[in-house]
């Protein structure tokens, strides 16, 4: 599959270029990690294919999910807010993310004074991650899992 060639791609690219351009945005994008990149099988298929309801031949590509992961755009991002929180070059910071990593780098704007919102984009985030935020930005979900408010 060239996903390079999909729908998603050019508009993900568009975007991030129109993000780029806009001021007090700062983009910081990861790479992908070679070694990650692979297909797992969803888990209903994988529940069909154990019980003996498929077998290997019978699954399709709609069986199969892409695993893809960025390295290194959190450590990136986390020295981004601890500079600008350190140096006072901001008021508040809106991190877009959810990811539990960020818990160092908000706790640490915090206590700078820096008031920090988590935009999440519509991902369950951890208690532990809330707890050291002082507001949130989400759009509702399909999603049925409860989130933390």
């Amino acid at each position: 599959v060239d996903l390079a060639k999909s729908d998603e791609y050019k508009w993900t690219n568009e975007f991030f270029k129109e993000l780029k351009s806009k001021r007090k945005v700062a983009l910081r994008m990861g790479r992908l990690s070679e070694n990650s990149l692979h297909y797992n099988i969803k888990p209903e298929a994988f529940k069909k294919l154990v019980n003996g309801q498929i077998t290997i031949s019978d699954l399709t590509d709609n069986d199969l999910k892409l695993n893809l992961e960025q390295k290194g755009v959190d450590m990136r991002v986390g020295i981004d807010i601890s500079s600008l929180s350190f140096k006072k070059q901001v008021d508040q910071i809106i991190l877009i993310a959810g990811d539990s990593d960020f818990v160092p780098a908000a706790k640490q704007s915090r206590r700078e004074g820096i008031d920090f919102i988590l935009a999440p984009m519509g991902a369950t985030i951890k208690a532990d991650l809330y707890e050291h935020i002082d507001g949130l930005i989400n759009r509702p979900t399909k999603k049925t899992e409860k989130e933390v408010m």
